[in-house]
């Protein structure tokens, strides 16, 4: 029995490592944009486009802005695909579990890469194709790393006791061996719990599950991987300037696709991994004892249909909960999706004109131009370090006693508005920064951008977990980051309106961007006023209640 205790806690041990590595090295690496940009350019990508003016003075430049209007492009079509397809992604992985989701990740991910490897300046146009399948592939392996769906606490103790039911009939006086094994199921468990901190639509890493003592470290550490992962651009642009090709970087990223495979059988489940995790749960392919209780967990992991007609859920009291309509009409969601809309347009603008800028900054000088891109790039690797800040911040209030007649929703409402109204700030000073013409200033652009960013994608998730019931925590924030993407397309019309009519220059862009990053602070604000007309309403009812 110890041996296969020991064995179980290294696989869980690797399953953690692995997810991390690959978390760091492939989920998001489309936002390492700016390093990528530069090779592109040094390969002559898109070079047709440039031409000979005449610049001050009767001298010769070369006039190259109609090539980053296509790269411009490119990352707008990438950056609206990766937050757009979260949802259908979502809904994917929630139908055929683990397996399926992984192994079209992979094919999609291993495409892209083959497309760019095979790409050249005479084929440019398959970037268009390449960037959006390297997205959506990296998200899906964020996916499946993360458990997508909730329940109610109701269900919550349904699952629960059906658990120790499975596991161990006796253990429950009220529920007969019969009925026990006629129990069937599916491997569908949901996020309880309010997580303050997460990126993406995906709230409750899975692989967090195996480690129950470190959850909330361990959905922390995904979510800053997942932002460091675009430094793996920076890597390639080194060993480009190295003298290792970009076709070769490609290739290898291509053919790292067998270890997504060996991961996908060997250390993750076929469908999900339960939370609470039971007893001596395994997981992957194996064999002996281990395969065994695989086969065992998985035999009772059937699909849970028809639950409400079970016993199980007679004795369970039922609260009335809003509906997703109003959840979708009240303030909270919309101010919400204004506050992530506006501060997400101003963060993909900036990396995706980050290379025009800096070469204008610079007077065309590429050897600047790539000290600043790789200074960028290696803040980014920060975001590791700067996710759990968020966490921090809205957990503050845990453990401390609240307010008498004070429920855990309204605590967790009113530590959520510094963390809204920080976000909010930090954004409006990133802007601030980044619309200042002055080259030594970005270093400071890149530490703020790197911080909001990281306090932006912690607060989404967390903000909709607190803020609406958990049956509708998928629509809401499904629809809430397509909406957003949506929102950020403006990206491009922007790009092209400082080309066009402002001649390269974006200072009123700019500055039309830091005044549009005032609104963000609406929605904190909203929050606050509705937190202090509950806790008035409460010392009403208190008062009311002592004069009688």
């Amino acid at each position: 029995m110890q041996v296969l205790e020991n064995k179980l806690s290294v696989r869980r041990c690797l399953t953690f490592v692995t997810g991390l590595v690959e978390c760091l090295c492939f989920a998001g690496v489309v936002f390492g944009w700016a390093s990528l940009v530069f090779v592109l350019k040094e390969d002559g990508y898109f070079s047709s486009l440039c031409f000979n003016t005449t610049g001050v003075n009767d001298t010769q430049k070369l006039d190259c802005s109609a090539q980053d209007e296509q790269f411009s492009l490119i990352f707008t079509i990438t950056s609206f695909i990766n937050n757009f397809f979260a949802l259908p992604n979502g809904f994917l992985f929630d139908h055929f579990g683990t397996t399926v989701a992984r192994l079209l990740a992979i094919f999609l991910y291993t495409t892209g890469s083959l497309m760019v490897a095979l790409s050249s300046p005479a084929l440019s146009f398959l970037l268009f194709l390449a960037l959006p399948l390297l997205a959506i592939g990296g998200i899906l392996f964020l996916i499946t790393n993360m458990q997508t769906d909730h329940q109610s606490p109701q269900e919550e103790l349904m699952l629960s006791e059906r658990w120790h039911c499975v596991s161990s009939p006796n253990r429950i006086p009220k529920f007969n061996s019969s009925k026990c094994s006629s129990v069937s199921f599916e491997f569908k468990f949901y996020h309880v719990q309010k997580l303050q901190y997460d990126i993406d639509l995906f709230c409750l890493l899975k692989i967090g599950n195996l480690f129950d003592s470190r959850r909330s470290t361990i959905i922390n550490l995904y979510n800053g991987a997942f932002d460091s992962s675009s430094a793996l651009f920076l890597i390639i642009k080194l060993l480009h300037e190295s003298g290792v090709s970009l076709r070769t970087s490609f290739l290898f990223l291509s053919a790292c696709s067998v270890v997504h495979i060996l991961r996908t059988f060997f250390l993750l489940p076929r469908t999900f991994i339960p939370h609470p995790l039971p007893d001596r749960y395994a997981y992957g392919v194996s064999c002996g004892p281990l395969e065994t209780m695989s086969s065992e967990v998985t035999a009772n992991s059937c699909a849970l249909t028809g639950a409400e007609d079970t016993p199980f859920t007679k004795d369970v009291p039922l609260k009335q909960e809003k509906t997703f309509r109003e959840c979708l009409l009240s303030r909270f969601f919309v101010g919400h999706l204004l506050w992530l809309s506006v501060m997400q347009l101003r963060h993909f603008l900036f990396i995706g004109t980050l290379n025009p800028m800096l070469l204008r900054l610079t007077d065309g000088d590429s050897s600047l131009v790539s000290q600043y891109t790789n200074a960028f790039a290696f803040t980014q690797l920060c975001a590791v370090l700067c996710a759990p800040w968020n966490g921090l911040i809205m957990d503050r209030h845990r453990g401390k006693p609240r307010a008498a007649g004070e429920t855990v929703h309204e605590a967790d409402l009113r530590a959520s508005v510094l963390s809204l109204f920080l976000t909010a700030l930090q954004c409006v000073l990133f802007s601030l920064c980044a619309s200042i013409p002055s080259l030594p200033l970005q270093y400071l652009t890149f530490i703020l951008q790197v911080l909001n960013r990281s306090f932006l994608y912690g607060g989404i998730a967390a903000f909709i977990s607190v803020a609406f019931p958990s049956c509708h925590f998928g629509k809401l924030y499904g629809l809430g980051t397509s909406l957003a993407a949506l929102f950020c397309l403006l990206q491009y019309p922007c790009f092209a309106l400082v080309n066009g009519a402002l001649g390269g220059d974006p200072l009123y862009v700019n500055i039309s961007l830091t005044l549009l990053s005032l609104l963000p602070f609406v929605h904190p604000l909203s929050v606050y006023l509705h937190c202090r007309k509950l806790a008035s309403l409460r010392d009403k009812r208190e008062t009311t209640a002592f004069s009688s």
